[in-house]
């Protein structure tokens, strides 16, 4: 609420964006304002030359060329009766590509309100969402797990039964995080010294998850975080094949089960470690259907970095080259958990926040192997401890930012299909869309209205 000061407004040219805030004059805002974004070609007045030259002209054509050659698809609608000459409405209602963020912070953003904001951004801004199974967490206390509402309270690990039925009844695609987490301060507090027990419980566990939730939730990190062997403290001998085994015999064969494990900033060469390790694990017979890589930026002086140009990682180049390096696994890619925190909380930190955002996402998108996107803390002062605190979508009170702006316009205006278009002499008509299912109505030539839905997930031609 504002307090009888002074303000101006102040226009800062985002990548493909204009965010317009309201800022104190002349001293420093403390109760910003986030307006809406409006589109624009013109580069980022906050970030550098060097950043410019990073992110230049040639970069920004090649992946606009990707994105149209891999996220979009020739459609060829064939009418079977009369089709009045104003036109078809083409209407895309869903993505095949994923975009998530985890639900960490579900039922604890300090009102009713704030957390219907939090829930709903689940089905409309985002069409997945990833929800916390530490197991640690889940099952602070042996045989008395978390699963149900009501359980009790634990800060950023929310039960997980209602969050499941939310997804559920809005359609938004489910990814559990994660069932293995081989590190101390993951595995429960009551685990036995002992790898041989630790086998049958281990196995347990994971039968449970299949069990309770079966088809519920469509995918699963079984193993997060395996490259570090050496350092894999006292965990089963082979734990990561072996749980990729029970989990493929209990869980149905159209749940999806994911390795997730390092870091778009890691060296290519490290890249290729991982590879191999999925690669051998696929070998000796284990279901992996998805491999998982992280893109933190957690330290602020790396996004002032970013923003002069001058870091090494994170470039177009490297991208592409580490995503090269995982396509060798021969699965799907998920950048399964985005971090970019902004400097701080100046109309200027934010507005960096964006340009960074915009330029990744756009490059994970435009890649083919690439299937899904979860940011992965939505609000500011929402992360674990240690992480950084403007990293959100939302600041503390649940206002948009600048950087939900760039993903809205992103994903729901430049990657989405909506046309009204006639058919040609010959009754046909030919579009190009992204990727996914769409609703097609149109009018005979005697008035009568009709509606059709097709999924656009290849070229193709479809009878209506």
């Amino acid at each position: 609420m504002m307090r009888g000061n002074s303000f101006k407004a102040v226009n800062i040219k985002v990548v493909g964006l204009v965010v317009t805030c309201l800022v104190f004059s002349p001293t420093a805002l403390s109760e910003r304002l986030y307006a809406q974004t409006t589109p624009t070609d013109k580069m980022d007045a906050v970030m550098s030359a060097g950043y410019q030259k990073v992110w230049n002209k040639e970069v920004q054509a090649r992946i606009d060329r990707d994105i149209r050659t891999y996220r979009m698809a020739d459609a060829t609608l064939q009418f079977a009766g009369s089709v009045n000459r104003k036109g078809v409405r083409i209407e895309q209602m869903s993505h095949d590509f994923l975009f998530g963020s985890n639900t960490f912070l579900w039922g604890d953003c300090h009102s009713p309100h704030n957390d219907s904001i939090y829930s709903n951004t689940f089905g409309t801004l985002f069409n997945a969402a990833t929800i916390a199974f530490y197991w640690r967490d889940l099952e602070p206390t042996k045989g008395q797990p978390r699963f149900a509402a009501g359980s009790p309270y634990i800060h950023r690990r929310p039960a997980p039964d209602p969050i499941v039925a939310f997804m559920n009844r809005h359609n938004v695609n489910i990814n559990g995080h994660c069932i293995i987490y081989g590190q101390p301060f993951a595995i429960p507090a009551w685990m036995p010294d002992s790898r041989l027990q630790m086998d049958s419980l281990f196995k347990a566990h994971i039968q449970e998850l299949a069990s309770r939730y079966t088809d519920k939730i469509q995918r699963w990190d079984v193993v997060n975080e395996c490259y570090d062997q050496v350092n894999r403290h006292l965990m089963p001998d082979d734990y990561t094949f072996r749980c990729y085994q029970w989990a493929n015999a209990f869980f149905p064969k159209s749940v999806s089960l994911n390795m997730n494990e390092c870091d778009m900033h890691w060296p290519t060469t490290d890249i290729n470690h991982y590879v191999e390790i999925a690669r051998n694990l696929l070998f000796r017979g284990a279901r992996i259907n998805n491999l998982g890589i992280q893109s933190h930026i957690m330290s602020t002086d790396e996004m002032e970095q970013m923003a002069e140009g001058t870091i090494r990682y994170l470039t177009p180049e490297h991208i592409w080259a580490n995503l090269q390096a995982l396509s060798k696994a021969e699965r799907p890619i998920y950048i399964s958990e985005v971090t970019v925190c902004a400097p701080d909380s100046t109309p200027r930190g934010l507005a960096i926040q964006a340009a960074v955002t915009r330029n990744l996402y756009r490059i994970y998108f435009s890649h083919p192997n690439v299937r899904g996107i979860t940011w992965w803390n939505m609000v500011d002062h929402g992360g674990f401890k240690g992480e950084p605190l403007y990293s959100g979508i939302y600041d503390v009170d649940m206002r948009p930012k600048p950087v939900y702006h760039v993903l809205d316009t992103l994903i729901h205006q430049e990657w989405t299909t909506r046309l009204t278009q006639a058919p040609d002499k010959n009754g046909e008509l030919h579009f190009r869309g992204f990727k996914g299912r769409y609703r097609i109505t149109w009018t005979d030539k005697k008035g009568h209205r009709h509606e059709s839905f097709i999924h656009l997930d290849k070229d193709g031609a479809f009878q209506l």
